[in-house]
């Protein structure tokens, strides 16, 4: 069974620190480039942060410039968004998505050429 599982989403006040977690079941993430994206409601998913299956490469939205971190753990079949300074605007339910190695990275920051989606996790920036 191909999963992607997100978690580590919940309720923190603005300027607080969120880590999120993408764990992948059914195949192994070596040879995926992973994208994070995100939809708070009414709004169109956007496009968060992104690394190659390599790790070496590593791309963000300039929204989160600064303040978010993704990383990846291929022993562990896991990738990491580190958020950091978070604002209400980052109120969002958060995805993580693979994609096999090869796909242009224009299309990947588009959300499209994904082989597998998870079911999301849901941040909330209040006070």
């Amino acid at each position: 069974q191909v999963r992607l599982v997100e978690s580590g989403g919940g309720l923190v006040q603005p300027g607080g620190s969120l880590r999120l977690s993408c764990v992948a079941s059914g195949f192994t993430i070596d040879n995926y480039d992973i994208g994070w994206f995100r939809q708070a409601p009414g709004r169109e998913r956007e496009f968060v942060a992104t690394i190659g299956w390599g790790g070496n490469y590593t791309d963000y939205a300039d929204s989160v410039k600064g303040r978010f971190t993704i990383s990846r753990d291929n022993a562990k079949n896991t990738v990491y968004l580190q958020m950091n300074s978070l604002k209400d605007d980052d109120t969002a339910v958060y995805y993580c998505a693979a994609a096999v190695s090869g796909a242009p990275f224009a299309a990947l920051v588009r959300g499209y050429r994904y082989n597998y989606w998870g079911q999301g996790t849901q941040v909330t920036v209040s006070s």
